[in-house]
């Protein structure tokens, strides 16, 4: 059985002061999570996770990672520093980087193996757009986002990727998929990887990226091929992330 794993993505919010706070408010109603609990943090406050989250329950990870190994590519992060910070995860392909950074298929891609490469596990975002989703076009735009990444991993390396669908229409609007939409879609991602690898398709952990929140999580979780969540806003505030943590038990 597929364990749950709630992670929190912070984007570009956040201060030493914020953070301590709310990391200390989260550890301390936190002891032994049933499920996997990650955030994944702007880089300045990577060793500020490492210092406070060292040999807890939570662990941490960050929010983006070059596909270059090294060199002149000023402003970029390289995945051999994110594992200097003891990260575990990196999110590759968010919907942000993809419309505000112009990126392509085949750079989250290669992105995701050189974080696998590295030992972190990339957290893998597909989703579409409402334009694509009203046009029919849901499981077209998802199947070529996820073979792009495949394209680049080894069969030996998929059990190590996290992937996450996160309905772009349904990020910081308001809106929400119904449980039932998002599981359409898990499943459908998740035959997409048993087509690749069937062995590896039971394990992979397929979160829901579309605002969850407190008052949806328990029905998005409930269903059978969603295996946690990629939590944006409710990340951002203790209470609301740890009850969702909690319907994931």
């Amino acid at each position: 059985m597929r364990r749950k794993l709630i992670a929190g993505n912070w984007k570009m919010n956040g201060s030493l002061a914020a953070n301590a706070a709310l990391l200390s408010d989260i550890q301390s109603h936190l002891t032994s999570p049933s499920c996997d609990v990650a955030v994944c943090a702007p880089a300045p406050y990577l060793e500020q996770c490492r210092t406070m989250l060292a040999d807890g329950a939570i662990a941490w990870g960050a929010q983006d990672v070059s596909d270059h190994e090294s060199g002149a590519y000023t402003g970029e992060i390289s995945a051999a520093m994110l594992t200097d910070f003891d990260c575990a995860y990196v999110i590759t392909g968010h919907s942000e980087r993809r419309a505000y950074h112009g990126e392509s298929d085949a750079l989250v891609g290669r992105k995701s193996a050189r974080a696998l490469a590295a030992g972190l596990r990339p957290i893998v975002c597909v989703g579409e757009t409402l334009e694509e989703r009203d046009a029919g076009q849901t499981e077209l735009v998802v199947q070529r986002q996820l073979d792009a990444v495949l394209k680049e991993v080894a069969d030996a390396d998929l059990v190590r990727l996290v992937i996450a669908y996160e309905p772009v229409w349904a990020i910081g609007t308001g809106k929400t998929a119904t449980p039932q939409m998002a599981q359409d879609v898990h499943a459908f991602l998740r035959a997409r990887l048993a087509a690749r690898h069937a062995a590896a398709a039971t394990q992979i952990q397929i979160l829901y990226g579309g605002s969850m929140k407190p008052d949806n999580a328990a029905d998005l979780l409930a269903m059978e091929d969603i295996d946690g969540g990629l939590i944006g806003g409710a990340a951002l505030k203790a209470a609301d992330f740890l009850a969702i943590i909690h319907a994931a038990a």
